[in-house]
């Protein structure tokens, strides 16, 4: 099994993985570790594809599983309710996991420099433009300036073409926003980890990582939604030791 480790100096006590497309049993066009159970892989295959994440990794629990709606809705664990429809888990607990899919939207993996408290965002253009990272960092209810980021797997700057709405979505909240946009016909060609670079730092959080990937490029590694339409899903998990 392959799996990206976030360079990022978080604390001891912070565990952070973010898995690819490799190591599983789904068939296409899911091959081979999907990790999502909506997006009509066989339930068997993928119950199998996260029992054998949980061994690889020696998780010391069952991930929650959110039904991600593209929204700023944050869980803190553990949680007790049946409903679990976020797109962002916060946790304090040790043991506790915090996991999001993707499959071109940002993942964004979060914890503080003490080690006292991790999270993890979904992304995608509408949830970061509605500030499902600032609703995050909101529950995690440490200074920002203390917080550390790491951006995984997401559709590059290249491949992320876009229409003029999702342009002014960004360009409303701040004039910065229309730097991280390029022309291209009567489309634009958008740059989200940028987007998500400014709205981090207009919330406070200075130390930054990751976002050197592309998952519409990089058709060996990862699964790409625009890239695909029927993909699997990738995971990025956070715990606290």
């Amino acid at each position: 099994m392959d799996v990206i480790l976030p360079d990022w100096p978080a604390p001891a006590s912070v565990c952070a993985v973010q898995t690819d497309r490799h190591g599983g049993v789904s068939q296409a066009p899911y091959n081979s570790l999907n990790l999502g159970s909506h997006v009509g892989d066989r339930p068997g295959d993928v119950a199998f594809n996260r029992e054998r994440l949980g061994a690889y990794l020696n998780l010391p629990a069952e991930p929650l599983w959110l039904d991600q709606v593209h929204g700023t809705r944050v869980l803190t664990l553990p949680h007790s309710g049946e409903q679990a429809t976020a797109d962002a888990v916060v946790s304090r607990t040790p043991g506790q996991i915090c996991v999001v899919m993707t499959a071109d939207c940002l993942p964004v993996l979060f914890c503080d420099q003490a080690g006292t408290v991790v999270g993890a965002a979904h992304a995608g253009w509408r949830g970061l433009a509605a500030g499902v990272l600032e609703a995050t960092l909101a529950e995690m209810k440490v200074d920002p300036e203390s917080v550390l980021a790491w951006m995984g797997p997401a559709i590059g700057p290249k491949a992320f073409e876009v229409g003029g709405e999702v342009r002014e979505a960004f360009a409303s909240h701040s004039t910065l926003a229309v730097d991280a946009f390029m022309a291209r016909g009567d489309k634009w060609l958008a740059d989200i980890y940028h987007l998500a670079r400014l709205r981090l730092a207009a919330a406070g959080v200075h130390h930054i990582y990751g976002g050197e990937y592309c998952t519409y490029t990089d058709a060996e590694r990862f699964f790409s939604y625009r890239r695909d339409r029927q993909t699997g899903r990738m995971a990025s998990l956070i715990w606290l030791d």
